[in-house]
């Protein structure tokens, strides 16, 4: 079986007839993986889970899924579950029942396990999943997931700016693009892949600020080396001016 086959049975194996639906969606759908993507798989399930049904999961997940990723061999997983009743009717902000993303690896190798936290992100993943359409079990997701209204979906993703000017130091790439597709997003309305949305951002940057999202996004692409060094003093100026355009955007939608 692939990865994505594994962790669906891990899923259904472990929850049983709580699974409601199981869906693909993020870069596997939007242009392609990429040498660093994740496999992004959300959940719909009718009960909360138990702390037992919790350790089964993430005890399945870290042999699963792979950091760094080894091509189509082998790659991280992505993993978020929500209670159907908890995300419809659509409620913000949203409640999340469990997530695994290898940028927690560390603390489940140490025992913790996810607990149900309310979650913002879950406005842009469940508007993905609903524009994604991919069941891997279950109904389509639009008979499952209410839709998130056009201002919650944009409350939610500039929620998520404080956390990503806080890792540009040690998630520079990501960071970069994520902030360039939080900008597309408040611009048009629509959510696509980085690598989109930074060729939307850089048609607009001024030429100062160019060369860290180019670099950014070749890295994405590519899975070129990761040079930052030299791009270093500039990855703050870019990041300002984008948080700039986002919180012009953001203050004109809430007006």
């Amino acid at each position: 079986m692939t990865q994505t086959e594994d962790t669906v049975h891990l899923v259904r194996e472990t929850l049983g007839t709580d699974v409601v639906g199981i869906y693909l969606y993020g870069s596997a759908l939007l242009g392609g993986l990429r040498p660093h993507s994740d496999i992004d798989l959300f959940a719909v399930v009718e009960q909360p889970l138990s702390t037992g049904r919790r350790r089964e999961l993430v005890e399945g997940l870290l042999d699963l899924s792979v950091w760094p990723a080894r091509g189509d061999e082998a790659r991280p997983v992505e993993l978020t579950l929500v209670v159907r009743r908890e995300v419809t009717p659509w409620r913000y902000p949203p409640r999340c029942e469990f997530q695994y993303g290898e940028w927690l690896r560390e603390e489940y190798e140490r025992g913790q396990l996810p607990s149900p936290v309310p979650s913002p992100d879950l406005a842009p993943l469940i508007t993905m999943v609903l524009l994604a359409d991919t069941p891997l079990a279950g109904p389509r997701p639009g008979g499952v997931l209410a839709p998130v209204p056009a201002e919650d979906l944009a409350r939610a993703i500039v929620a998520g700016v404080p956390d990503l000017l806080a890792d540009l130091a040690s998630d520079t790439r990501n960071a970069v693009l994520t902030l360039a597709r939080i900008w597309m997003t408040l611009a048009t309305g629509t959510l696509t892949s980085k690598d989109v949305a930074a060729d939307w951002a850089l048609a607009r940057l001024p030429e100062a600020h160019r060369p860290v999202l180019a670099h950014a996004r070749t890295v994405y692409v590519t899975g070129a080396e990761e040079r930052w060094r030299e791009l270093g003093p500039l990855v703050g100026r870019y990041a300002a001016h984008v948080v700039g355009a986002i919180e012009v955007l953001a203050g004109a939608s809430s007006a």
